[in-house]
């Protein structure tokens, strides 16, 4: 029974700092911050992208 309810209290404390980490991640809006450091790089990939002009 021991090892039960130590399985138990690291699937809690997992759990439990997954959402520290998600809610930490949508107060501060992480991730259209990051989102925008790399829309430049995006956008300059997509621009290289090859397109078939005829319609």
């Amino acid at each position: 029974m021991s090892i039960f309810l130590h399985v138990i209290k690291i699937i809690v404390i997992v759990i439990a700092v997954l959402f520290a980490l998600t809610f930490t991640v949508y107060f501060f809006n992480l991730d259209m911050k990051l989102t925008a450091a790399i829309y430049p790089w995006l956008n300059k990939q997509y621009d290289k992208v090859k397109r078939d002009q005829h319609l």
